[in-house]
């Protein structure tokens, strides 16, 4: 009888160590989860912000290529800014919700031959390379993510 009074404990202790050890495992299964999600919640957030930047650059065109696509030099990076009722451009960097720095990079394109983009050829002034470009702060360092498009002068304003 004496024998197997010590055994219930032990049995106990064995019992609570793994089921610590269960609930630590699940903890930090969850607490790892949970920072891959606020990254991919900023990776999504960070593709919105550059599609708008893209979707900003085509609303310029639309509304006047000489007067806001022309006019932009080809050396400069421009970021943008809400006024509250309409987009400009900007060469003072503009950051959105305190995190995303986005900048607009505007490249000449050439034409070869062909009517074909090249890397050399004829100037064409009526066709543009949009890079849209974000920086943001992830874990230990800044992550930059780019998009680059082309634009014309579609309707030759």
């Amino acid at each position: 009888m004496k024998k197997n009074l010590g055994m219930a404990l032990v049995e106990v202790l064995i019992g609570s160590a793994i089921i610590s050890v269960g609930i630590l495992a699940a903890s930090l299964a969850y607490s790892t989860y949970v920072s891959y999600d606020f990254a991919n919640q900023r990776n999504i957030q960070a593709s919105y912000v550059l599609e708008e930047g893209l979707e900003v650059v085509t609303f310029f065109r639309d509304k006047s290529w000489s007067g806001n696509i022309a006019k932009l030099s080809t050396t400069t990076t421009y970021y943008l800014s809400w006024s509250g009722t309409d987009w400009a451009t900007t060469t003072t960097p503009q950051y959105i919700d305190g995190v995303f720095l986005r900048s607009v990079v505007i490249s000449d394109v050439n034409r070869d031959g062909t009517d074909r983009i090249a890397t050399s050829g004829a100037y064409d002034p009526n066709t543009k390379l949009i890079t849209a470009t974000v920086a943001y702060f992830q874990g230990h360092g800044t992550t930059t993510k780019s998009i680059s498009t082309y634009i014309t002068n579609l309707y030759e304003n």
